[in-house]
């Protein structure tokens, strides 16, 4: 249906691409903000936490999450054809229709996060503000920190699971047609806001903490895509004929054959860099070539999560039901 409708054949029009690099950056900027709504809430919560439990930790991390979350969803809407028609998404609910999920969920999380960041804003901070609005609605929400970064953990894991979730639902694209793609997408989402909690954290035991997240969740997206690739190498013929742009050499294929080298050199590179970081003696402060290994993952980290999103929406155009086109 979808090539009767397009006209795309195998000799004028062989590929279709609808969704271009608009579309990845959104979908890893969406993965990104959820790991960091996630990850912040968890550094509240922690119970190794350093400060007291009514004190917020990494408040920077909330404070930059609401941008990016508005900075992906800017390009998904300059890849609207039509920009008219983001309003209508707005004036009906479908239960059955993930994109009507979808965008119900980008707004609704909003409230949560803005909440979240104003009761993370450090009295130090606001000590040097006027006494406005802000002070005194920060002040409201101090205590209801804990509770609020309970909901944004929630909210963190919706977000990031229904980027790979809006994917999934193509059945026209065997690439992406797979139980296991929003499961990727939670842990690389989940992955790279531990990777910027690292870059931007600045108590060493917070850093030591996040990395050692880390390496579990980078271990778990190493095996998640593993999965993938195998569900779809077992699967039928179009699916497996979905994957085969990673495993081919040719020019016309090579920048995604390039992608899985890139993943399978730089993530586990990151993880042992990681792991030379975290066994290290750090009872009092981290070295500067400590700080160096821990950034210097965690930019491969986030590198290898942009990889992933740019990787799939391409390939995934590649391929329908007719095979390679």
């Amino acid at each position: 249906m979808e090539l009767t409708i397009t006209g795309a054949n195998a000799i004028t029009f062989p590929i279709l691409h609808i969704w271009d690099w608009r579309v990845a950056i959104y979908l890893f900027l969406g993965g990104l903000t959820g790991g960091l709504m996630t990850m912040s809430a968890v550094a509240n919560l922690r119970p190794g936490k350093v400060v007291p439990r009514d004190q917020p930790c990494c408040w920077r991390i909330p404070l930059i999450a609401p941008i990016l979350l508005s900075l992906g969803m800017f390009f998904l809407f300059l890849d609207l054809e039509l920009k008219s028609h983001m309003f209508w998404f707005y004036l009906t609910f479908q239960p059955l229709s993930p994109m009507s999920w979808g965008s119900w969920l980008l707004i609704l999380i909003y409230p949560p996060m803005i909440l979240y960041a104003f009761a993370v804003l450090p009295d130090e901070l606001k000590s040097g503000m006027a006494d406005g609005f802000i002070k005194r609605f920060a002040d409201r929400m101090r205590p209801h920190l804990l509770r609020l970064a309970r909901i944004n953990f929630v909210c963190g894991i919706l977000l990031a699971i229904y980027t790979g979730i809006l994917l999934s639902t193509f059945v026209a694209r065997p690439l992406w047609n797979s139980a296991i793609l929003p499961v990727l997408f939670l842990v690389s989402g989940m992955s790279t806001g531990t990777a910027l909690m690292i870059i931007m954290a600045r108590k060493n035991e917070v850093k030591l903490f996040f990395t050692k997240v880390d390496i579990w969740l980078i271990f778990t997206e190493i095996m998640v895509l593993l999965l993938l690739f195998y569900g779809h190498y077992t699967s039928d013929a179009v699916h497996r004929l979905a994957i085969m742009p990673f495993f081919n050499t040719s020019h016309q294929f090579f920048p995604y054959f390039l992608s899985i080298v890139f993943l399978g050199i730089f993530l586990p590179l990151a993880i042992v860099l990681k792991f030379l970081e975290v066994t290290g003696d750090h009872s009092v402060e981290l070295t500067p070539s400590g700080k160096f290994l821990m950034n210097a993952s965690a930019v491969l980290v986030l590198l290898g999560g942009l990889v992933v999103r740019f990787a799939l929406v391409y390939a995934g155009q590649l391929s329908g039901y007719g095979g390679i086109m």
